[in-house]
């Protein structure tokens, strides 16, 4: 029940977890459950203290990279780069790599240091290259293009939000609906008239909603070549020197994208 409610329901999925811990607390599955579900729940400090009683349990840094989360939600910054520095030196896999490259660039955005967040993650962007899963490698191109957005550069944000788009084939991100944000491309629901629908229309007119009558919305821009195919031929954005908007052709993903200065960080 935890694991079929942590999306929708994670308060709920979260009690769950803690009735099976009740039952079995010193089994390693019932603490990541546990851990999990109240991370989902943005309980971060219970969170945090399951997953080291699950470190401590299984010996693995499996959960390394959300304990650094953990302690950069609950404020507590050096701790959160002291882990991220742990899970680094392990060598991991490009998942847990670009988890634990998520977590430093948050922290150093957060402390001021948004130029140098941009800086790590357009260096592993450039490091990853096509390694790993189409989700890691999208989450890291998301939060690039979310830090981006932040910084002003809207329109290499655009960029690489689509290029995030093209990756994401699961919807775990917003990254499409992002793009849309940034074209304008908004629909608003009204969900008054809901309250007017009874069951009995269903056998007489059907329920229209006037500002999505005629073709069904849909990105074009999106659903082209990004996404398409394999990975090599998939285009996004590469990171190089700067061309101007102009120099880019309309019909295709930009291949260069305005890079952001770095700045010296505290390495923490």
């Amino acid at each position: 029940m935890a694991g079929r409610l942590i999306d929708a329901e994670p308060a709920d999925a979260h009690q769950h977890a803690l009735a099976a811990k009740h039952a079995a607390s010193r089994l390693p599955i019932v603490r990541e459950a546990v851990g999990e579900t109240a991370y989902a729940s943005a309980s971060y400090a219970e969170a945090l203290a399951e997953f080291r009683a699950l470190r401590r349990m299984t010996g693995t840094d499996e959960y390394v990279p959300a304990m650094a989360d953990c302690e950069r939600a609950l404020g507590r910054y050096q701790a959160a780069l002291k882990l991220v520095r742990e899970g680094l030196a392990t060598e991991p896999e490009v998942p847990a790599l670009v988890e634990l490259r998520l977590v430093e660039a948050g922290v150093r955005a957060e402390t001021g240091q948004l130029a140098e967040a941009l800086r790590l993650l357009q260096a592993e962007i450039e490091a990853t290259g096509q390694r790993g899963p189409r989700v890691a490698r999208a989450r890291l191109r998301y939060a690039y293009a979310d830090l981006l957005e932040n910084s002003g550069q809207v329109e290499a944000a655009e960029r690489w939000f689509e290029a995030a788009a093209g990756l994401d084939t699961d919807d775990a991100t917003d990254a499409a609906d992002r793009v849309a944000r940034l074209r304008g491309v908004v629909i608003e629901f009204d969900d008054s008239e809901d309250d007017d629908f009874e069951e009995g229309d269903s056998e007489g007119d059907s329920y229209e909603d006037d500002s999505l009558e005629g073709d069904s919305f849909r990105d074009d821009t999106v659903e082209g070549d990004l996404g398409q195919g394999d990975d090599s031929s998939t285009q996004e954005p590469v990171v190089a020197d700067l061309v101007e908007p102009e120099a880019v052709a309309e019909d295709a993903v930009p291949t260069d994208l305005a890079k952001d200065g770095s700045a010296d960080g505290d390495e923490g």
